[in-house]
């Protein structure tokens, strides 16, 4: 989480797609055989308020680092960049004119000068059937177009046009695709008025996968260049290790704080090195009202716990890294407004994870190791002792301090993990992998 609001990083893993791949359908009655295809993922450090999360239960970070993606939209076609978000449904492009239209900026999209752009009426019914899990209703516009509104974790929201458009992942096979082409926003924290696309993968039926209709889809993302690979459908890959696999939870009946299109998973338990945390099973369920819910979602750097879970995992991290670890001794001091369990670590040192305890997040079937120097993030601009020191916080944050009703796994903690999620089996499952190598491997099966 880089000091200047400018400050981004664009690290790009050159990939190959898979030979004779086709585009999957992006229409509602997708053929019935998809073909796999492929394509990189870079890290990107996204200024505060330029992504809307259209939950209450999403945290903004002020510098959220996120996993994004190239594409083209439109006709002839714009260079774009998309956040690939597992916690949302609905697609989006900031369609704000440009101070310079000529300026091929990817974070904007000029629906004007795309000739199959197309906004949906408020009387279609793509607006008045297929945005029923949206958390925020469409209205009529007064000029009779769809809108749409997506709301900011603090409150001020973004609204725009339900439209469609050509997108391509690769650019022989564009494929019509329904978004959001958000024409307003509103930031009351940063001059920066750069913004960025959002891919939603959730369970809705206006994310990206459901339109697709593709069975499953997987990612893995580098723990050492911050680069990663996306997989859309089905591929053999024979030197993946067998994955375990932990069920979605359903629930049927609709609860005020309970996502159901989410990626919900039954979190058992937490264990540091060899010890289990000592919580009663109670604190890891959802409770009458929807409340307490674990989602695995790309769109979230850390891992957030409610407040029992998160006090308890800190007293024993605290107790397994006396000596290991420099407390910080400053009570009062949260950085990012959730992550209270910090350090001080020696300014300029190469590996801070060493001597760690693994952090093992435990579900039925499966389990997430978080080991080494993903159990630390520098709070850069954080020093101290006139500079010799920086300031390392636990990437573990506190839920109750955002405020936000449920647990949430961040794509921080899916480092060097395959995540496959199997839309058609009702379930996530989760292999170990040098991501960077399977990267080049998949780019080798060409």
């Amino acid at each position: 989480m880089a000091s200047s609001l400018h400050h981004h990083h664009h690290l790009l893993l050159l990939l190959l797609l898979l030979q004779n791949s086709i585009a999957l359908s992006f229409t509602p009655n997708p053929p019935k055989k998809l073909q796999p295809f492929i394509f990189p993922l870079k890290t990107q450090k996204i200024p505060a308020m330029s992504l809307p999360r259209p939950s209450p239960n999403k945290l903004l970070f002020h510098h959220n680092v996120s996993l994004v993606v190239t594409l083209t939209v439109g006709s002839p076609p714009q260079n774009v960049s998309m956040v690939l978000d597992t916690g949302s449904e609905l697609s989006w492009l900031n369609c704000k004119s440009h101070s310079d239209p000529t300026l091929k900026d990817p974070t904007f999209f000029n629906p004007s000068s795309s000739h199959t752009y197309y906004p949906f009426p408020c009387a279609s019914p793509t607006c008045k059937t297929r945005t029923l899990d949206l958390p925020i209703r469409p209205t009529c516009a007064a000029s009779g177009s769809c809108h749409v509104y997506l709301s900011y974790a603090d409150a001020s929201s973004a609204e725009g046009t339900l439209s469609s458009d050509l997108f391509s992942f690769t650019p022989s096979n564009p494929s019509k695709t329904i978004f959001g082409c958000i024409d307003s926003s509103f930031s009351s924290t940063t001059s920066d008025t750069s913004s960025i696309g959002l891919i939603g993968m959730n369970r809705g039926s206006l994310s990206l996968v459901s339109q697709m209709g593709t069975p499953k889809f997987s990612y893995c993302i580098s723990g050492r260049d911050d680069t990663g690979v996306v997989l859309l459908g089905e591929a053999e890959l024979p030197w993946l290790l067998p994955l375990n696999y932990t069920p979605l939870v359903e629930m049927s009946l609709p609860l005020p704080y309970f996502d159901r299109v989410a990626y919900s998973v039954q979190l058992q338990g937490i264990r540091v090195a060899q010890t289990v945390l000592p919580l009663p099973k109670s604190v890891l369920v959802p409770d009458h009202t929807g409340a307490g819910q674990t989602m695995f979602d790309s769109g979230t750097q850390f891992t957030f716990l409610l407040g029992p879970v998160y006090e308890a995992l800190k007293i024993e991290f605290l107790k397994q890294t006396t000596g290991v670890l420099k407390g910080l001794g400053e009570p009062e001091f949260v950085f990012q407004g959730a992550f209270d369990t910090c350090f001080r670590v020696p300014a300029g040192v190469g590996r801070v994870g060493e001597g760690l305890p693994e952090v093992v997040l435990m579900f039925p079937g499966a389990e997430v190791a978080v080991t080494g120097e993903r159990l630390l993030y520098r709070a850069e601009g954080e020093v101290r002792s006139g500079g010799a020191e920086w300031v390392y916080c636990m990437t573990f944050g506190n839920s109750d301090l955002v405020p936000m009703e449920a647990y949430v796994i961040g794509h921080h903690h899916q480092q060097n993990v395959w995540v496959e999620y199997d839309l058609r089996g009702g379930r996530v499952g989760f292999a170990p992998v040098r991501c960077d190598i399977a990267g080049q491997r998949l780019g080798a099966v060409v």
